[in-house]
């Protein structure tokens, strides 16, 4: 009985053996089935990259990896869209430098495109001046926009906000600007003395993106502008694609932080302490082409203690041509002006036959 129940025991045994033999083999049968497929399944996949490289390339056959194929094919891909890059910056400088986002709010006809785009910077509590530039040269109302339709001259003061936004100071401006609709807000800019640089590139930036016009020009409050003969001025340069015009000067740089010209950054001009040549700050124009450059770039542009030194060195590096013209250097304001009783405390005509002494950097 006892030898019975051994010999049970081992065929059970040997039973439960042979089973688990066959789940086994199965197992390793199945797993080598789905390794081999796997296999397959890459080694067709580097067949076709290989062949898709051959096709590109030409070069008949090749032992490459696919991470290198890849890599290949995804440089190609690098290299076609710099070409599309290629062709847009080429086809842009058909008219100098050229931003997507430009857009001619005021005037979509490109037959009938402004002649130029003055922008009057002025600051808060200098309505008087603004009164009296109005009351001169500038105009109000119906004949403002007679001038922008015939002549093509677009004219508008520019002021930003208040470091306290929607304060007295702001409501002033939006009260005048009801009555006169004649400014241009740069809504981004906060008013203050020592960013009146960065007030002028803005007012480049944002014009150019308004205003699709052949010229921009920069003006300060307490000058007479003799509007027919701007006019006239710039329709004799049109032919020059990247243009600077102004009355050119150079000066010396003030490193006495007391000095009412002083200059922070006047280390970076030399021993010699010498500004480059650039126009006077008190009017200055730039063609349509570096006003896109300076809108494109506005956030990289430096700017320096002064406008006009900051204006000029944006255009260093770049193919501009430089334009001394003698009739936007600025003399006192004709006596023949008297009569319109204007208040300004300095005031200079500019756009006229006569020029004044350029000896000193600030003689104008």
């Amino acid at each position: 009985m006892q030898s019975r129940g051994s010999s049970n025991k081992l065929s059970s045994m040997i039973a439960r053996t042979r089973i688990s033999s066959l789940l086994l083999s199965m197992f390793a049968t199945f797993a080598s089935i789905y390794v081999a497929g796997r296999l397959w399944q890459d080694a067709q996949t580097r067949v076709r990259l290989i062949k898709e490289l051959d096709r590109i390339t030409g070069y008949g056959k090749s032992a490459i990896s696919v991470d290198d194929t890849l890599k290949i094919i995804a440089c190609r891909e690098q290299r076609k869209k710099l070409l599309e890059l290629e062709m847009q910056l080429a086809a842009a400088g058909q008219e100098g430098f050229k931003s997507k986002g430009s857009t001619d709010t005021d005037d979509k006809d490109p037959k009938k495109r402004p002649l130029v785009v003055i922008g009057i910077l002025t600051r808060f509590g200098r309505k008087n001046n603004r009164d009296a530039i109005r009351k001169a040269w500038m105009g109000t109302g119906a004949a403002l926009k007679k001038r922008e339709n015939e002549k093509g001259i677009i004219t508008r003061f520019v002021i930003g906000r208040s470091a306290n936004r929607g304060d007295s100071l702001d409501q002033d401006i939006d009260s005048e600007n009801k009555q006169t609709n004649d400014f241009f807000i740069l809504d981004h800019h906060v008013e203050a003395p020592k960013e009146f640089p960065n007030k002028a590139k803005l007012f480049f930036a944002y014009a150019v993106d308004k205003w699709d016009a052949e010229y921009y020009a920069k003006v300060n409050d307490d000058v007479y502008v003799n509007i027919d003969s701007l006019g006239a001025t710039l329709a004799t340069h049109l032919d020059k694609p990247r243009v600077y015009i102004g009355c050119m000067k150079s000066g010396d740089v003030f490193s006495e932080p007391g000095h009412k010209w002083y200059e922070p950054d006047w280390w970076k001009f030399g021993d010699k302490k010498l500004y480059f040549r650039h126009a006077s700050g008190e009017m200055y124009v730039i063609s349509r082409a570096l006003a896109k450059f300076i809108s494109i770039n506005r956030s990289i542009l430096r700017t320096y203690a002064h406008d006009d030194v900051s204006a000029g060195s944006w255009f260093l590096g770049l193919d501009v041509k430089y334009l001394n013209e003698g009739k936007f250097c600025c003399s006192s304001w004709s006596s023949g002006l008297s009569s319109l009783s204007l208040s300004f405390t300095h005031t200079h005509t500019c756009i006229k036959w006569s020029t004044c002494s350029q000896a000193s950097k600030y003689s104008c």
